[in-house]
């Protein structure tokens, strides 16, 4: 053992843990879909589950580890009140269907601004700083342009384009 360089161990250790990343993303996945049946989990070997991604989420879409843009279906990052920079699982399926999950919630502030409309966008004014946030949460919300919001903002990141809608006030 001996003789096989550090930089090789570590790139095997590397290796492995990914595949057992992705083994437990899809056991996850597959218990969500169908159940914890014991014949379905004895009989995982057999069967393809999709392919696994992790990304970060920029506000509207996942950037995927493999340099990809993903998209996220705008209701689901409004439910779940994604935040710029949280880290996301992407699980695309045998059949082409994307299976999202957040994975990593970077820390967050919560705000309270004053809705915007410009050109078909919605923004919160937050003191000087403006946040897009999705369309889906505004018309979730019903609020409307002058309302006061209060929204979810990366707590560290001083350059966050994208916030989160929290509730209409």
């Amino acid at each position: 053992m001996a003789d096989v360089p550090d930089k090789q161990v570590k790139r095997l250790r590397s290796l492995i843990q990914e595949a057992e990343t992705s083994l437990a993303a899809a056991k996850e996945l597959l218990v969500s879909l169908v159940g914890d049946d014991e014949k379905v989990m004895a009989s995982m070997g057999n069967e393809p589950l999709g392919k696994v991604i992790e990304g970060v989420f920029d506000g509207q879409n996942m950037v995927g580890s493999d340099g990809k843009t993903y998209p996220v279906p705008a209701n689901y990052a409004s439910k779940s009140k994604l935040v710029q920079g949280d880290i996301l699982k992407l699980t695309i399926a045998d059949d082409g269907s994307f299976m999202y999950k957040q994975i990593g919630p970077v820390p967050r502030k919560q705000v309270v601004g004053v809705l915007e409309q410009k050109d078909g966008h919605y923004f919160v004014t937050v003191g000087k700083k403006q946040y897009r946030v999705l369309l889906a949460s505004v018309t979730y919300f019903k609020a409307k342009a002058g309302d006061q919001v209060s929204v979810d903002v990366p707590e560290e990141d001083e350059n966050a384009e994208w916030a989160a809608l929290e509730a209409a006030l």
